[in-house]
């Protein structure tokens, strides 16, 4: 780990089968600072690409990006539970395809349940998803940003992540 005194450069992943949020945030002398953020968008209008190359198309895409921003840790939300077994599974490939990007870059990935991160962020563990992006743009110093909530949320959890790093380095000393 380095040291919390230099420049830090993570990136936060909100993975989805259909969408992707990826956000890459700078810590330096506990100053946060948005660098990049986006959506990894799977699916077109025009129809459902088949599943695997919607799973491809997550590999590039992130892995295009931990390479462009070069963060020296991934933080990744844990998967929660979905609506049927079928959407657990997909969500959990997705997942799996977003660890192996920043793997196959040589980024280490942290995992983070929802709860958590939403407790990191606006202090319980139930907050809804437009309470967690307010606190996003807060934190950040970001005004009037209208990206979609995977993206605030993918934010999130590398906030979070930021947050656990500082609490393990004080717990050290």
């Amino acid at each position: 780990m380095q040291q919390l005194s230099h420049p830090l450069t993570i990136i936060g992943i909100d993975p989805g089968s259909q969408r992707t949020g990826w956000g890459v945030i700078r810590e330096a002398s506990g100053v946060l600072t948005l660098v990049d953020c986006g959506i990894i968008r799977t699916t077109s209008a025009g129809g459902d690409a088949a599943f695997s190359v919607r799973l491809a198309r997550i590999f590039t895409e992130l892995a295009a990006v931990v390479r462009r921003h070069s963060p020296v840790e991934a933080a990744i939300e844990q998967v929660f539970t979905a609506k049927n077994s079928a959407s657990a599974l997909k969500l959990g490939q997705a997942r799996g395809v977003a660890v192996a990007a920043c793997a196959a870059c040589g980024v280490p990935v942290s995992d983070y349940a929802p709860t958590l991160v939403k407790k990191a962020l606006v202090g319980t563990g139930r907050a809804e998803k437009e309470q967690v992006a307010f606190m996003v743009r807060r934190l950040l110093n970001v005004r009037g940003e209208g990206w979609a909530l995977d993206t605030s949320d993918a934010l999130a959890v590398g906030i979070c992540h930021l947050t656990m790093r500082r609490f393990a380095a004080l717990a050290k000393r």
